[in-house]
């Protein structure tokens, strides 16, 4: 087995799909807050049978969510000097990164009549009540002030989440929708595209967006338009038993649930 150190994007075809924090973009973007950024393969044989987007500091590095078989790779990495954390990985010379054990995942391939099939009755009924509003594509400003909402919500609850300049160094796909009733912003959501995967960045709702069901009609909305332009999946997020409403909502488009290891 060999190991691949690769410096350019050209290079980072991996034959899997991967986690928002594994695509070239989410690296570029955290260089850009001051992270040094490193991507690595595994080869046997001449197939990629691993791969890690890791972020380095003072002799730490971090992996979340490596794609392929991670144990060869990470038992190499743990030859290096320092400490290798990461997601799901036990092991000498590597250890488990604190992360939430599950993901809520939400398969977009089936037709939207399934998908609608696939939800939970409550679910469906929040998006009865909401679909008929008017929702819209936003511009990076739009994006940017829902950054900043979120990051100040984030602070609120005691919350770590990335700032909003990491979406303003983000350079993959993503999808912005509002619900803007007058002119004012009463809910959004930021959704980051890679490959055929997305992730659920941000979202925030006031209290009339709550009160018209605005989170699940966006969603959805989001769900159909990315279905549209070929993503297979959208991550949720982490499900976490202490926030059974959260969880439950999440749960409630027909995600599925995802162990991280």
């Amino acid at each position: 087995m060999d190991i691949i150190w690769i410096t350019s994007e050209s290079d980072w075809r991996l034959p899997w799909p991967v986690a928002l924090q594994q695509c070239w973009a989410y690296g570029q973007a955290m260089a850009r807050l001051g992270a040094r950024v490193r991507h690595v393969l595994l080869r046997q044989g001449g197939q990629v049978i691993a791969a890690a987007q890791m972020l380095e500091r003072r002799g730490l590095r971090v992996i979340n969510r490596p794609p392929g078989q991670p144990g060869p790779l990470l038992r190499r990495l743990a030859r290096f000097p320092g400490l290798t954390l990461c997601t799901g990985a036990v092991g000498h010379g590597f250890v488990p990164l604190v992360t939430p054990r599950f993901h809520a995942e939400w398969d977009l391939r089936p037709d939207p009549a399934d998908l609608r099939r696939g939800m939970q009755g409550k679910w469906r009924n929040r998006l009865r009540r909401g679909e008929t509003l008017p929702i819209r594509e936003g511009p990076a400003g739009v994006m940017m002030d829902l950054a900043a909402r979120c990051d100040t919500l984030a602070r609120q609850r005691g919350f770590r989440a990335l700032p909003p300049s990491f979406l303003a160094g983000w350079e993959g796909g993503r999808l912005v929708l509002r619900r803007s009733p007058g002119g004012r912003l009463a809910a959004g959501i930021v959704v980051l595209i890679h490959g055929q995967g997305a992730t659920y960045h941000c979202g925030w709702t006031s209290a009339e967006g709550r009160a018209a069901q605005a989170h699940a009609t966006m969603l959805w909305q989001a769900a159909l338009v990315l279905r549209g332009q070929g993503v297979q999946r959208l991550d949720l997020g982490a499900v976490d038993a202490t926030n059974p409403g959260l969880a439950r909502f999440k749960l409630g488009t027909g995600a599925r649930l995802v162990s991280l290891g």
